[in-house]
């Protein structure tokens, strides 16, 4: 490596960032991964769930030697209202394809693999803008010096001011950002399978729907590791500020639901943070590439909303965009026209095809809010505490009453519209 010069390189070492790396340094690049913070993982927050897919093709080895925490081989859908909740759940004991991990130590497992493979890691380095040369990036600038590349790929996150920089990325609006706060709530490891109903080293992950945001665009989750439960939620920050609420006040309400507070009874909380989600979906994914430069991650937007999937879509892209970076550096062509492979390649996923799938999901759930995430998880759960209940009422009284009083509070124009929304999603879905 020639001095400040070298074939990649990559800002941000989350999962798309080291993703990107250890593609390279796999096939015997010069790759440099900078990264803001004091470690691979300091500042980055999800749920708590990796995929086999596309996790296997980036660490072959993982399954054996990264830090897991526990197998997901059950999944709960709770709706809720405000003391009550309906739960469906689905088991699958021979399955073997997603598993919580922490992520400071995850990402920093993936660094080292990076690093032992050849890649150079330098953290705590923040990159103040990107080095623009007859409108070709060919480096980026920190606080120190400058550092220059043949590509940049960027892997910097919700906000990627470097993207904004170069015109690939527009300011978002709140409707098309989420935040997202969590909790790490220690317990011991045969407390937390008691609890779940979990075998050894078996894990679930639940998400939540309903109180304590009801009416709000938002979803809670719990997810179980080794010795401890993260639980949090992310909720549009277009809502937080009509509704005008925080975060945390809905966090502190969705722990102590009477449903969810038994689960994580007598805890000790390790770990509290936040972070931003992109939250628009197909439609907020920008530009992909440009003369020199690539964008991945977050930073890109790819986060599919409804199945919570932000992460493998991540490492996907990183992988991805470090196959054509190779290409590229054999053909020794930097050109946007080269670079556009990425995003064609990106095109032919399974995970884009899906985004596209619910491209208007999100939006269609925000604008009705009220009816699919309050009225009617609350009347879910009115109905089967109608069902489970025995009193003096017949039951076909109950149920004429429950009708009726259905109707009444939606109106019958208020249940068309519902109707109409939700065949909106459903052939949306379907073409």
């Amino acid at each position: 490596m020639t001095a400040n010069k070298t074939d990649v390189i990559i800002v941000g070492a989350g999962v798309a960032g080291v993703a990107a790396g250890i593609t390279l340094a796999r096939a015997g690049k010069q790759v440099v991964i900078v990264e803001r913070g004091s470690y691979a993982g300091a500042k980055n927050m999800f749920g708590g769930a990796i995929y086999d897919y596309p996790t296997k093709d980036i660490y072959p080895e993982f399954k054996e030697k990264a830090p897991i925490e526990r197998v997901n081989k059950t999944h709960r859908y709770m709706i809720t209202d405000d003391e009550t909740a309906v739960t469906v759940s689905y088991n699958n004991e021979k399955s073997q394809t997603s598993y919580t991990v922490i992520r400071a130590k995850w990402d920093k497992w993936c660094v080292e693999r990076a690093v032992e493979l050849g890649a150079y890691y330098s953290p705590m380095t923040v990159v103040r803008e990107l080095i623009v040369n007859d409108g070709k990036v060919v480096g980026i600038k920190t606080d120190e010096e400058e550092f220059f590349a043949d590509i940049v790929i960027l892997a910097d996150g919700v906000n990627s001011t470097l993207a904004k920089q170069i015109g690939l990325r527009e300011n978002l609006k709140d409707s098309e950002i989420a935040v997202g706060v969590k909790e790490v709530i220690s317990l011991p490891k045969e407390i937390i399978e008691e609890r779940f109903n979990l075998t050894d080293g078996s894990g679930c992950v639940t998400e939540i729907v309903g109180a304590p945001m009801k009416g709000i665009t938002g979803l809670g989750f719990i997810y179980t590791n080794k010795n401890s439960v993260s639980i949090g939620l992310g909720v549009n920050i277009d809502e937080l500020k009509k509704h005008k609420l925080t975060p945390n006040d809905l966090l502190n309400q969705l722990k102590e639901h009477p449903s969810i507070a038994p689960l994580i009874k007598g805890g000790e909380l390790l770990e509290y943070s936040a972070h931003l989600i992109p939250e628009g979906g197909f439609n907020s994914i920008p530009k992909l590439y440009g003369d020199g430069v690539m964008v991945v991650g977050d930073a890109a937007m790819l986060v599919d909303n409804v199945h919570w999937e932000g992460t493998n879509i991540a490492m996907m892209s990183g992988m991805l965009a470090a196959q054509t970076a190779i290409e590229a550096l054999e053909k020794n062509d930097f050109s946007a026209k080269m670079l556009s492979l990425y995003e064609k390649k990106f095109k032919e996923t399974s995970f884009y095809k899906d985004m596209k799938t619910y491209k208007d999901v999100v939006k269609i759930v925000h604008d009705n809010s009220y009816s699919f995430l309050s009225f009617y998880p609350q009347k879910i759960n009115e109905f089967f505490e109608m069902f489970t209940e025995s009193g003096y009422i017949p039951k076909k009284s109950l149920y004429k009453r429950f009708i009726k009083n259905f109707v009444k509070k939606r109106n019958i124009k208020g249940l068309i519209k519902d109707v109409i929304n939700f065949a909106k999603l459903f052939i949306g879905v379907l073409k």
